[in-house]
């Protein structure tokens, strides 16, 4: 009997592991050690555009994962990458470095219209493939107190724009266009064509 088929995930978001499992493909976690410096990899560029930015990294991602699946003796198969980035025109707004930068943050996005960008790569050492999801939300005017309640509930930390769609943050959310998944990190109908393309049956 052959052996089920699998993706290595490289990415810590619980999130993603939960899109994945949705879509219904086993996977194995490949993160980094302590001795790569992911962190790195997701710094941007001078005068770099969003869509420009977010392909990169998701690249630099996958090719990262793959030789620590190669360094590790692990056994063969495809590696999925995703990485997502918040655009405020040709703002790129990461994830923030403490309360006043997430309370920055939220003020610009208060009262506009800003792009969510989600690039997923998924590759084997001879073929690695990319597709991109753009989507487009709309925060609600925000108060000062508003946006201080959020921040102090810690939900923003470690969340590209300041904020997670799928939490406390959708009772501000107006308006959006696109993929729900793929603001959450990963989106389902993009990357279950990837999978597709690997022989995967979803």
């Amino acid at each position: 009997m052959a052996p089920q088929p699998f993706v290595y995930l490289a990415s810590q978001s619980p999130r993603r592991r939960q899109l994945l499992e949705q879509l219904g493909v086993a996977y194995e976690l490949l993160l980094p050690d302590e001795t790569e410096d992911a962190e790195a990899l997701e710094v941007v560029l001078p005068g770099e555009a969003p869509k420009a930015y977010v392909q990169r990294v998701t690249l630099l991602k996958l090719q990262a994962a793959l030789t620590r699946m190669k360094k590790r003796s692990l056994p063969a198969a495809p590696v999925l990458c995703s990485d997502t980035t918040v655009a405020l025109g040709k703002t790129i707004l990461g994830k923030p470095d403490d309360a006043a930068h997430a309370r920055a943050m939220l003020t610009s996005l208060s009262g506009n219209t800003h792009r969510v960008l989600t690039a997923v790569a998924m590759g084997t050492a001879r073929k690695q493939i990319q597709t991109l999801s753009v989507s487009q939300v709309r925060f609600a005017p925000l108060t000062r107190a508003q946006i201080q309640s959020y921040v102090a509930s810690g939900e923003p930390m470690g969340k590209a724009g300041a904020y997670a769609v799928q939490g406390k943050a959708a009772a501000y959310i107006e308006h959006i266009s696109g993929s729900y998944s793929g603001i959450m990190g990963l989106p389902m109908f993009e990357t279950a064509q990837l999978l597709r393309q690997f022989g995967f049956k979803v």
